[in-house]
C-alpha cells in the first residue's frame, strides 16, 4: 500500500481560515492612568532647572555620608540580606510564569508508541487500532502483536488575543517584581543607615556624656573639698552626686541603645547578633550631603514603588482583554500522523500511516453572566489598581516635601542650637567659677551644668536627625534607581 499524506488543498484551507481570524485581539488598548503633577517642589524656593548630571542621584548614595564602615556594611546587605533575598526569588517566579505564558502560544507536539497484543477463534485478517494513531495488522487465528508509533500536534491559535495578553499580563507582573525587588533593596539599604547613623550619633552622645562625667567628678572633687573645710553645706554635697549620677545612668542607657541598633544591623546584614560588633569611634563627625530634589515629574521615574503600581495597573488592563475573549468561541487546531507494523524493526518501515487534521470551535451559549461577571471584576480591578498608583504617587510627592521641609527646618535649628549650646557652656564655666569664689549657691551650678548638657545634646541630636532626613529624602526620591 502506498503511504497517504494530507491533501495540502484542506491544510492550506485551516491555515487561512486562522490567519483570517487572527488579529482580532478584544480588550482596551493600555494607557497610564493619569496624575497630577505639581511643577516644583513647595518646599524648595527659589528653584531652578538643573542639568541631569545635578539632578540624578547616584544608585550608591550612601557613600555620601563618607563613612568606609557604612560602605562595608551595605555590600554585606546586597548579599545576604534575606528580604532582598525573598524578593529576588519572587522576580525569579514572575519571569519563570512569562516563559510559561509564552509557551502557551506555540504548537503542542507529543509522541506516542505502545504495542497491542490481539487474538481469535479465526478469520484471515484483522484490524487493530490505537488510541493515538491506527494500526493495521493481519493476525491469524493465533494471534499476534502489532505495534504502532504516532505524532501529535495541538494549537490554540490567538485568534482574540487571549494568549497574547496572558504574556504581556505576565511581562508586566514581571516588571512590578522587578520594581518590588529595587523597593525591597532601598528600604533595606535605607533602614541600615538610619540604624548605622544612629548607632554612631549614640556613639556621639556617649562621648559627650562622658566628658561631662569627667567635669561633674571634677565639680563633685571641689563641693567635697569645700564641705570638708566646712565652707558648703552637706546639699551642695548631695546635689554633687545627684547631678553626676543621673549622667552616669544616661550613659548606661546609651549603652543599651547602642547594642540594640548594633542588633538591628547584624539582621539586615544577615548575620546572628551574638556574633556581629560595630567597633565604636571616639570622634564622631556627622556629615550632612545636600541632596538635588529635582522635579516632581522626574519623580515618577525614580521610585520603584510608584513604577511597580503602574505596572500593575498594565497587568489589570490585560486581565480585562483575557475575560473579554471569553465571549467568543475557542479555536484549537490538531493534527495527527500514525504507523504500525508487526514488529519494532518494521514500525518505521511500514506502508500504512493513518493522518487526521482538524480544526475545532467551542463556545459558551449559557453561563448564566459568569462571563460578563469576570469582565466586570475586572474592570473593577483595574480601577483599584488604578487608584492605588494615584496614592502610590501623592504619597511618594507628599514624602519629599516633608523631608525637603524637615531639612529646611533642621538647618535653621542646627545654628540656633550651635548658639544655644556655646552660651549654655560658658554659663556652666561662670557658674563653677562664682560658686568657687563663693558668690552663687550650688543649685545655680547644677542648674547651669544641666542646662548645658541639655545643649549639647540637642546639637548632638540636630546633627543626626539632619542625617535622618537626608536618607528619608534619598529614599522618598527613589535612591537613584532607574527602571
Amino acid at each position: 500500500m502506498k503511504r497517504h499524506h494530507v491533501p495540502t488543498s484542506i491544510g492550506c484551507l485551516c491555515v487561512a481560515l486562522v490567519a483570517a481570524l487572527t488579529g482580532c485581539a478584544v480588550g482596551p488598548a493600555y494607557q497610564t492612568p493619569p496624575v497630577a503633577t505639581p511643577a516644583a517642589y513647595r518646599e524648595v524656593p527659589g528653584w531652578e532647572r538643573a542639568v541631569p548630571a545635578e539632578v540624578a542621584l547616584d544608585q550608591t548614595w550612601w557613600t555620601l555620608f563618607g563613612d568606609a564602615n557604612l560602605n562595608d556594611l551595605m555590600a554585606q546587605l546586597a548579599i545576604s540580606n534575606q528580604n532582598v533575598a525573598a524578593a529576588a526569588a519572587a522576580y525569579a517566579q514572575a519571569r519563570a510564569t512569562v516563559a510559561g505564558q509564552r509557551a502557551a502560544q506555540f504548537p503542542l507536539v507529543t509522541v506516542d508508541g505502545g504495542a497491542r497484543r490481539a487474538g481469535g477463534g479465526g478469520g484471515s485478517g484483522a484490524n487493530a487500532v490505537g488510541s493515538t494513531g491506527a494500526s493495521t495488522g493481519n493476525s491469524s487465528g493465533n494471534g499476534g502483536t502489532t505495534y504502532q508509533a504516532s505524532i501529535g500536534a495541538s494549537w490554540e491559535p490567538d485568534v482574540w488575543g487571549r494568549l497574547g495578553r496572558g504574556v504581556d499580563a505576565a511581562n508586566a507582573a514581571a516588571q512590578a517584581s522587578s520594581a518590588d525587588l529595587a523597593a525591597a533593596l532601598l528600604s533595606a539599604r535605607g533602614e541600615l543607615a538610619l540604624d548605622y547613623l544612629s548607632l554612631r550619633q549614640s556613639d556621639a552622645q556617649r562621648a559627650l556624656l562622658q566628658q561631662t562625667i569627667a567635669g561633674y567628678q571634677r565639680a563633685l572633687e571641689i563641693t567635697q573639698h569645700r564641705y570638708d573645710a566646712g565652707i558648703a553645706p552637706r546639699t551642695d554635697l548631695l546635689q554633687a552626686q545627684t547631678q553626676l549620677a543621673n549622667a552616669q545612668i544616661d550613659e548606661v542607657g546609651l549603652a543599651r541603645q547602642r547594642a540594640q541598633f548594633e542588633h538591628a544591623i547584624a539582621v539586615l546584614i544577615g548575620r546572628p547578633a551574638a556574633d556581629f560588633t560595630v567597633a565604636p569611634v571616639s570622634a564622631w563627625q556627622p556629615v550632612v550631603p545636600l541632596i538635588p530634589a529635582g522635579v516632581p515629574s522626574t519623580l515618577l521615574q525614580r521610585r520603584p514603588d510608584i513604577a511597580a503600581a503602574e505596572r500593575r495597573v498594565a497587568v489589570a488592563n490585560q486581565q480585562i482583554g483575557i475575560a473579554q475573549a471569553g465571549f467568543y468561541p475557542s479555536l484549537t487546531l490538531s493534527a495527527s500522523d500514525g504507523v504500525s507494523a508487526r514488529s519494532v524493526a518494521d514500525l518505521f518501515a511500514a506502508s500504512t500511516s493513518v493522518w487526521s487534521l482538524g480544526l475545532s470551535a467551542a463556545q459558551v451559549l449559557f453561563d448564566a453572566g459568569a462571563t460578563r461577571a469576570r469582565v466586570s471584576a475586572a474592570q473593577a480591578a483595574q480601577d483599584q489598581a488604578a487608584a492605588r498608583y494615584r496614592q502610590t504617587v501623592l504619597g511618594a510627592f507628599a514624602a519629599v516635601e516633608d523631608q525637603l521641609a524637615a531639612l529646611r527646618v533642621l538647618a535653621q535649628q542646627q545654628v540656633l542650637r550651635r548658639v544655644a549650646s556655646t552660651a549654655a557652656d560658658q554659663s556652666e564655666a561662670q557658674a563653677l567659677n562664682r560658686y568657687r569664689a563663693g558668690q552663687i549657691g550650688y543649685a545655680e551650678v547644677v542648674s547651669a551644668q544641666a542646662a548645658a548638657l541639655a545643649a549639647r545634646r540637642a546639637l548632638v541630636q540636630s546633627a543626626a536627625d539632619q542625617q535622618s532626613s537626608t536618607v528619608a529624602l534619598i529614599q522618598a526620591l527613589g535612591g537613584g534607581w532607574t527602571p
